[in-house]
């Protein structure tokens, strides 16, 4: 086994990861569901609808309830926040990473974004590169 992959067998330890219909459960009671996918990928492949878009580069930052960079969704560190990426496996860490910021129940979506798809539940439109002006 990788280093890597002890790392994130260790952090995942920690976290109540969630399966697609239970994070969609969640983000009906109130969860927030966070999208830390590179531009590149919800552009091509969509999103969750009502998911909060936050870059993976300044997720600490804006979630931190005590940070002046925070988002206002970020108001409590009891807030259950939800990350996810494409596939499951950098939202782990982050997710253990905002667990050590004092986000208890911070967590993530088990096979991220493309597990959501591919279990049906709702996504919204990549975008299209429009057709050049004539």
């Amino acid at each position: 086994m990788s280093h890597v992959e002890r790392l994130l067998n260790s952090r995942r330890a920690h976290l109540e990861r969630l399966t697609p219909a239970e994070a969609m459960d969640a983000q009906r009671e109130g969860a927030l569901l966070v999208d830390t996918r590179p531009v590149v990928n919800r552009a091509a492949e969509g999103g969750i609808p009502g998911a909060l878009v936050i870059d993976r580069n300044v997720l600490e930052w804006r979630l931190d309830p005590t940070s002046p960079d925070r988002v206002a969704e970020a108001d409590s560190p009891d807030r259950h926040v939800v990350l996810f990426c494409n596939e499951g496996y950098a939202s782990s860490l982050a997710a253990a990473q905002l667990q050590e910021l004092g986000l208890a129940r911070a967590t993530d979506l088990v096979g991220g974004f493309r597990a959501w798809r591919e279990a049906g539940l709702p996504v919204t439109e990549p975008e299209r590169e429009s057709a050049p002006a004539s």
